[in-house]
């Protein structure tokens, strides 16, 4: 592999953030020059004489390999998460180093999970960049799998290493113009159209773009201690809701749903399953919260029940509501969709439910197989079959996420953490989910966790955010060779 190649491109990721900094230091700027404008400032330069030094000194390639490409994506990630931290180290408050990184890590997978007790009292200029960093994660994940990896040919992708639908994968084949163009389309009009949707339903400006950032991004973090809650206002819920729903499905399939193709949201198999994965679940826990008498009425029982569930499932984490409080079988059900998560090629993590449509129909083609010992039996998803290798790759990447999960929860319990939160803190930042339940619930924060659960717990957002094998095999020395 080419080091220098691979400083350049990651140069470039360092570049943008450093952008990102700026317009976060104008804001401080534009807010009486408040507490965050020098430490955003010296940031801003630090990164960009970081991202400018590999450009100035390396040559351009007119071509990368297999190994570089994937070296390239999670070294841009990581250094994104390190130099993510300038700010808060310098500006100083609640972050130490390890909250720093934790905070960092958080916002660039789009987990949403904080270490912070206080949200409300940091200055708008770090409020905008900790959005800043969820809109970053959420739209670099996606840039990356589809403008960077499919320059390399016959490369499969390393953040989204199971696409299904036929529309995702004449996607990837694209042009690179043709899909910047998609990206641009699809995710900042989202954004613009829910900041503006936003601001007409009551919130100021500042709040707005911040939220809408954060729902787009799949990403949670807000500029409100109560989160979403803060509001109390159906309608803005309302707006949230669609926001985190189509950022949590293939941006490919709103793209071809705007512009009338035949592949779309409403022939998708995968979103169909997902629809009534988000109706099924809500309607059981809104029954469930009413009949707890947790709530009132039917009606205020299914808006919590349907708020939390889009946001859990599509890995957001905005909370309107102390999910603790609500009935075992509520919460049950939302560990499960915290586990499956949203679509394959959105800004959501998790398992997916691609993988989660694909390993029943295995299920239910295994079962038959039994039955029928001679049958040739073909799985298709949207009337394609699907081939042998990326069956089985459903089945490894299952496992490993599911065993990943039990080993932190294992760790977790070794540091007195109870089983509730032990188990769903590492579902939830598996997952880039954000909030969990017991000490990490969805008005709590991670700041009581010791250092090292914190460092672990950044490492499972880091995982699952890029697909864990992308992550992993960076450790393995003949990988550098």
């Amino acid at each position: 592999m080419r080091l220098s190649v691979i400083l350049r491109y990651v140069g470039t990721v360092m570049l943008c953030v450093s952008a990102f900094m700026a317009v976060s230091a104008c804001i401080s700027f534009a807010n009486n020059v408040d507490t965050g404008f020098y430490p955003l400032l010296l940031s801003s330069l630090l990164t960009l004489l970081l991202g400018a030094f590999p450009m100035l000194f390396v040559r351009k390639a007119q071509s990368i390999t297999n190994k570089e490409g994937f070296t390239i994506v999670v070294g841009s990630w990581v250094l994104s998460c390190v130099v993510g931290m300038f700010p808060y180290l310098i500006w100083g408050g609640e972050f130490t180093l390890v909250n720093a990184w934790f905070e960092s890590v958080s916002g660039f997978t789009t987990t949403g999970a904080t270490i912070l007790n206080d949200i409300e009292a940091l200055p708008q200029g770090l409020l905008f960049w900790r959005s800043a960093t969820n809109w970053i994660g959420g739209v670099g994940v996606v840039m990356f799998a589809l403008v960077i990896l499919p320059s390399l040919g016959t490369n499969k992708m390393a953040l989204t290493n199971v696409e299904l639908s036929s529309l995702a994968k004449d996607n990837y084949r694209y042009r690179t113009q043709f899909i910047v163009r998609i990206l641009l389309f699809v995710y900042v009009g989202l954004t613009l159209i829910t900041t503006l949707l936003l601001k007409f339903s009551g919130m100021r400006w500042f709040d707005a773009l911040n939220h809408a950032m954060s729902a787009c991004a799949t990403g949670g973090f807000s500029t409100k201690n109560a989160s979403v809650g803060f509001y109390d206002s159906w309608v803005i819920e309302l707006i949230l809701m669609c926001a985190m729903f189509l950022s949590s499905i293939h941006f490919g399939l709103i793209y071809a749903t705007l512009m009338r193709k035949g592949n779309n949201i409403f022939r998708s198999e995968v979103v169909r399953t997902y629809v009534a994965i988000i109706v099924g679940t809500s309607l059981c826990i809104g029954v469930s919260l009413f009949a707890a008498e947790i709530y009132p009425t039917l009606w205020e029982s299914l808006r919590q029940a349907s708020f939390q569930v889009v946001s859990l499932i599509s890995t957001t984490g905005f909370a309107t509501a102390d999910t603790n409080l609500w009935t075992p079988f509520a919460i049950v059900l939302l560990i499960f969709i915290s586990i499956v998560c949203a679509c394959a090629g959105s800004t959501s993590g998790g398992l997916k439910v691609d993988r989660l449509l694909l390993f029943v129909k295995q299920l239910a083609a295994r079962i038959k197989h039994q039955q029928h010992p001679n049958a040739v039996i073909r799985i298709r998803v949207d009337g394609v079959v699907q081939e042998a290798d990326q069956l089985n790759g459903v089945v490894v990447f299952v496992v490993t996420y599911l065993v990943i999960i039990l080993m932190a929860t294992v760790v977790n319990t070794m540091f007195a953490q109870d089983l509730t939160t032990a188990f769903s803190s590492a579902v939830a930042c598996m997952g880039n989910v954000g909030p969990g339940f017991g000490e990490v619930g969805s008005f709590d924060n991670y700041a009581q966790m010791p250092s090292i659960l914190k460092v672990q717990a950044s490492s499972l957002m880091l995982m699952g955010r890029l697909e864990i094998f992308g992550f992993i095999q960076l450790f393995f020395l003949k990988w550098w060779r």
